[in-house]
Order: C-alpha cells, then structure tokens, then sequence
C-alpha cells in the first residue's frame, strides 16, 4: 500500500522543485526543475534536488516552494514548463533577482 502522508509525498516522491543556493564564492545558484510531465521532467525527489543542486557547485541549499508554484522567469520571460494544466499558478510571494547599482 502506498504512504500518501505529505511528508511522503513531498520528500520521496519525483516533483517539481525550486532551489536556491550559493556557491564556495557566495554567488547565487537558483534552479527550478519541473516535473509531473508526462513524456518530460518527472521532477527530483528531496535528496535528488539535493545532489542536482550540489553538481552545481552549491555549497548551502535552501529547497523552496515547489510542485505547481515552481516556475522560472527571465527577463519577464517563463523558462520552465509548470506542471499545473491551467499553466502558471498565482502565488503569493517570489524570489526576485534585480540587477545591482
């Protein structure tokens, strides 16, 4: 019988996933893998999103919203493909990088 705890379901099974982290040199590493596509990405479960992130070099990790809040934009533009069938979900916070001064 399968566990259908949340704890189950949100570290051991493949979903989509947002991480963000830094590197031995203090830069920024963010990654959103998607998931939950058939014929596509089946997303990370908590300890992939872990090595993935960690193959990039990042040092500390923050695992943040994931599963159908996970999506990436660059320069206004979505690089990922979200896993809700109606597409991008509204959310009520984000992560946002702004270019410095």
């Amino acid at each position: 019988m399968k566990d259908l705890t949340f704890g189950y379901a949100w570290a051991l099974i493949r979903q989509p996933r947002t991480m963000a982290g830094v590197d031995a040199r203090g830069r920024l590493i963010l990654a959103a893998v998607d998931g939950r596509q058939s014929g596509g990405s089946e997303g990370f479960t908590l300890n992939e999103a872990a090595s993935f992130i960690r193959s990039l070099g990042a040092v500390q990790v923050l695992n943040l919203d994931g599963g159908g809040s996970t999506a990436m934009t660059v320069n206004g533009t979505l690089v990922n493909h979200t896993s809700d069938a109606t597409g991008e979900r509204p959310v009520g916070d984000t992560v946002q990088v702004m270019p410095g001064r």
